[in-house]
């Protein structure tokens, strides 16, 4: 007699921003009694609510979140960390009998969980000679020794980490653990494209604005370009005089599409990915999985 699939421990759901993995989440998690864990860089910051798409308090409401709030602008938080994290939470989240969720677009996040990444620390003194270097010229350092430059390529903090590790991440495993089930959303271009002109559009027709300001008083520009949110990079702009509101969304449209761009590149390399084009699609797949 053939054995029974093995019902999933841990659902893992990725893709680019914007590409409806945080509403297949949510779907998933309130019809087979999940809890959901962010893997985003940027919705670990608190007060960044909007232009890093957090969701919203009614959805927290609705299924709990882990992984959003965790520290403030400013402060230091790696992969390392998010691992140990995210590995915890899933622990806690199956000890009470319910479906962990991890969902996002943060690929060294997901990847350090999904492989189990022992993290090679980074050498002191060369992440302080490497501080004291431009964004450009850490990124033509790392392009000339030919490592993969990180998917933020213009966050400093996550440059000077890949040259003061030399290149090296340490080790992980090469399998997916058992009892895992890794589904990714990829949109069409034009499709994706339009979703990201949408918000871009609409973040700016909310309370983007109120927020960087909030956000500026309180922390500083320093603080907040740390962070990698790359809309407060052309916020902070238009509250300076320095472009328009048209300027600002367009130039937001072009950094978000190629942000998105960069996820699509990291993805694609995991073989153990399931592609849907859209969350129906995936929906219906993974409720198979789960219904077992």
């Amino acid at each position: 007699m053939a054995s029974t699939p093995e019902k999933p421990k841990l659902l893992v759901i990725v893709g680019p921003t914007a590409s409806g993995k945080s509403g297949l989440a949510l779907k998933i998690a309130q019809n087979f009694d999940g809890e959901i864990i962010a893997a985003d860089s940027r919705t670990i910051y608190k007060g960044m609510d909007i232009g890093t798409a957090k969701p919203s308090s009614e959805e927290q409401i609705l299924v709990p979140h882990w992984g959003i709030d965790l520290i403030e602008p400013g402060q230091n938080f790696s992969a390392a960390k998010f691992k140990d994290y995210a590995v915890a939470k899933i622990a806690e989240i199956q000890s009470r009998g319910k479906l962990p969720v991890l969902v996002g677009g943060t690929g060294l996040y997901i990847d350090s969980v999904l492989f189990n990444f022992s993290f090679v620390g980074a050498n002191r003194l060369k992440r302080f000679i490497y501080s004291t270097w431009s964004i450009n010229k850490l990124q033509k350092e790392i392009q000339l020794r030919d490592w993969p430059l990180p998917e933020n390529q213009f966050n400093k903090r996550h440059l000077v980490n890949v040259l003061g590790r030399n290149g090296r991440l340490g080790s992980r495993q090469s399998e997916l653990a058992r009892g895992t089930v890794l589904v990714g959303l990829m949109p069409p271009d034009d499709v994706l494209r339009q979703r990201i002109n949408l918000r871009a559009e609409e973040m700016f027709e909310l309370r983007i604005i109120p927020e960087t300001k909030s956000l500026l008083k309180k922390y500083g520009e320093k603080k907040l370009k740390r962070t990698g949110g790359i809309v407060y990079t052309f916020s902070s702009r238009l509250i300076k005089g320095e472009l328009t509101v048209e300027e600002a969304v367009e130039l937001f449209k072009k950094a978000d599409w190629q942000y998105a761009r960069r996820q699509k590149t990291w993805f694609k390399r995991n073989k153990f990915i399931h592609w849907y084009v859209n969350g129906e699609e995936a929906f219906t797949s993974v409720s198979k999985a789960l219904n077992k």
